[in-house]
């Protein structure tokens, strides 16, 4: 990077607002695995069994209207924590942003 832009070297750059960042040859990489792991635990989610596909393209989700109370603290946590994930990890978008759009669905938020 030094080469195309003017900067003073402190040291290589590996983590930066919670991305992890990989300078090769090759190109530059970044991902938020270790993000992700925090988030697992942080939810308490450890034991959650994992998905091939965050949710289906044709899940109509609507007001729960007979569901249980939430913590909606907690809830828009979750899918802010979600939201910021997505910056790395397009394939969660859209399910992200259908459970941002009904906040009463938390099983659906869990699965992703």
């Amino acid at each position: 990077m030094q080469s195309e832009f003017e900067m003073s070297m402190i040291g290589e750059l590996n983590f930066f607002l919670r991305l992890q960042i990989k300078q090769t040859k090759n190109g530059i990489f970044v991902n938020q695995s270790k993000y992700c792991k925090e988030l697992i635990h942080k939810f308490g989610m450890e034991n959650a069994k994992n998905m091939a596909t965050p949710m289906s393209t044709a899940c109509y989700l609507d007001k729960d209207e007979t569901g249980q109370s939430i913590d909606i603290k907690q809830y828009r946590g979750m899918i802010g924590s979600l939201l910021y994930l997505s910056s790395s990890r397009p394939d969660i978008m859209f399910s992200v942003c259908m459970c941002a759009r009904f906040q009463s669905h938390l099983s659906v938020v869990r699965e992703l």
